[in-house]
């Protein structure tokens, strides 16, 4: 009897020891990642069709595959994806995250995956030519000046020829037609300084008028030359910033709440803010500001797009900036994430990514 009782038990145990190996999960098998991005173009692009693309995308990308990790998008804000990496709702923030001292306090950063900074984009200078050149004398601006001068020496031609067409009949005589364009004659030589000598008043009145023109032509002459000028002219405040030292005294457009703001503010320069960078970018072009200041591949990103209204971005970098991912402070992935992210950056893929999102130019 005990020897039965001793072999059901045996059984038992064996019948139920493979069911319970079962249960337990395979000792390789990982949890699905939870990948925090927040849209940022080129970096982090919703692709329409609910899939997402970007340089920042593709390394993710790349590096999970190097790794074997499976994961999970989650998509949120800004503000909303920094609070989750901090809480540790999220694995790992992929997009264009700054490293800054601040946000080290709060959660990890991985090595940096891209080295960028502040530029400024202004307005297109247009080209420079005889072309350009026949194009302002044509403009409205510039007729209308031409229109209001004629019709202010056909004024003065007029005043002339009523004092002098009776008394001096030799020189603003015959018609009213002649002796009015004599007298506008007299009034283009005269505004001009040329005076050829050929028509002069007699009368006390006349004399008086041809005084008080000469005084008010010179007057006349500075103006036009200024209007003149002026539509000729190829630079205005936007054309003359070449960097940033060009930037005080400007009305600068960006983005509010970025490092692009902030800078603005500790270097006191006038800046207008927007929601979004198209809306700042095309401030330029339209002229309501003189210049924009944002991350240099956002602004590539976004002036690819922008067709005509493309601005023209100048070489000069500055406030230097690091892109990486971040990950929960003390989080396991950290080691591995940083040989991934240094082993896809060296890789000639990485030059291949950013090429197809920024073109030729970095």
């Amino acid at each position: 009897m005990p020897n039965r009782l001793i072999a059901r038990l045996l059984l038992c145990l064996l019948l139920f020891t493979p069911l319970a190996d079962a249960n337990q999960p395979e000792p390789h098998m990982q949890p699905t990642l939870r990948v925090g991005i927040t849209e940022v173009p080129p970096f982090v692009i919703a692709d329409g069709s609910g899939g997402w693309e970007g340089i920042s995308i593709d390394l993710w990308r790349a590096i999970a595959e190097r790794q074997g990790w499976a994961f999970e998008w989650q998509p949120m804000g800004f503000s909303e994806l920094l609070q989750a990496v901090e809480a540790g709702n999220v694995d790992v923030a992929v997009g264009a995250l700054t490293m800054t001292a601040e946000r080290e306090l709060l959660f990890d950063f991985s090595h940096p995956f891209y080295q960028t900074g502040l530029s400024i984009g202004v307005a297109r200078a247009p080209k420079t030519g005889l072309l350009q050149s026949l194009k302002a004398l044509f403009s409205w601006g510039f007729l209308s000046v031409i229109g209001g001068l004629a019709l202010l020496l056909l004024g003065v031609g007029f005043a002339l020829w009523l004092v002098e067409r009776r008394r001096n009949p030799e020189q603003f005589g015959g018609t009213a037609a002649q002796g009015i364009g004599a007298s506008f004659w007299w009034a283009a030589v005269t505004m001009t300084t040329v005076g050829y000598g050929d028509k002069a008043p007699v009368t006390f009145a006349g004399r008086l008028v041809a005084l008080i023109w000469m005084f008010a032509g010179l007057i006349m002459v500075a103006s036009f030359t200024a209007a003149i000028t002026s539509a000729l002219t190829v630079s205005n405040l936007q054309y003359q910033i070449r960097g940033p030292q060009d930037l005080p005294g400007s009305t600068v457009a960006t983005i509010d709440g970025t490092a692009s703001a902030r800078y603005l503010s500790e270097e006191r320069i006038v800046g207008q803010g927007f929601t979004n960078l198209t809306d700042a970018m095309r401030s330029v072009t339209a002229g309501e500001t003189d210049a924009v200041v944002y991350d240099r591949p956002l602004l590539q990103y976004r002036n690819q797009q922008l067709g005509r209204e493309r601005l023209d971005l100048l070489p000069a970098v500055f406030d230097q900036q690091l892109y990486a991912l971040a990950v929960p402070t003390g989080s396991s992935l950290r080691d591995d994430l940083n040989e991934a992210v240094l082993r896809v950056t060296e890789s000639a893929e990485w030059r291949l990514i950013q090429r197809a999102y920024l073109g030729e130019q970095q």
